[in-house]
């Protein structure tokens, strides 16, 4: 079994990439996905409110424009709640690595994750892909998602550069071009981890 980190600055295509990795048959382990249950968690809203207080959470449910506007504009901030959430997500992720472990030893398994470089996570994965854009074309694809120029910036500033992560990273997917040449990267790259 092979685990691949996917990473990328926000706006880059990781969702579109882990999608095209899971076409081709690998295990894909959203992130996330985790991060979402998690924030309906009893004992984690308690540790977000103690953290940020009263309106980060309202009527027992997390605000999450709210929490989402506080750790984009202040690190300190983000940092807090990536050690509330991050070990819990870690353990789920060890959940589903065992699981399908079981099921399919021979799996890629792909693990999508926004701050692998930011966090040191590197040595939780076999190999690290990032996504990359420019961050024009990323801002205009968040832009077609309703998402302002400004928000987009902002959580581009509180992420490590993409071009960094991509110099950093064992395989690097360029997703600036159309889905076609996206896909033709991820096919490559999917059989040589297949290969290891």
């Amino acid at each position: 079994m092979v685990i691949a980190g996917l990473t990328g600055s926000f706006g880059m295509g990781k969702s579109t990439v882990a999608a095209m990795f899971a076409e081709l048959g690998a295990k894909v382990i959203n992130t996330d996905t985790i991060v979402k249950e998690l924030l309906t968690d009893a004992e984690v809203i308690k540790k977000i409110e103690e953290t940020f207080g009263e309106e980060a959470v309202s009527d027992g449910i997390v605000n999450k424009s709210a929490l989402a506007d506080a750790v984009f504009r202040f690190p300190h901030l983000r940092i807090s709640l990536e050690n509330i959430l991050h070990p819990l997500v870690f353990a789920k992720v060890d959940q589903e690595k065992k699981a399908i472990g079981e099921s399919s030893p021979e799996a890629v398994v792909i693990v999508e994750a926004p701050v692998i470089f930011e966090r040191g996570y590197q040595n939780r994965f076999d190999v690290i892909i990032t996504v990359f854009c420019s961050e024009y074309t990323a801002i205009s694809r968040l832009q077609q998602k309703g998402v302002s120029e400004d928000e987009a910036r902002n959580r581009l500033k509180s992420q490590m550069p993409a071009k960094d992560k991509a110099e950093k990273s064992d395989f690097a997917i360029d997703n600036s071009s159309s889905p076609e040449v996206t896909k033709r990267q991820v096919q490559d790259i999917y059989y040589k981890l297949l290969s290891l």
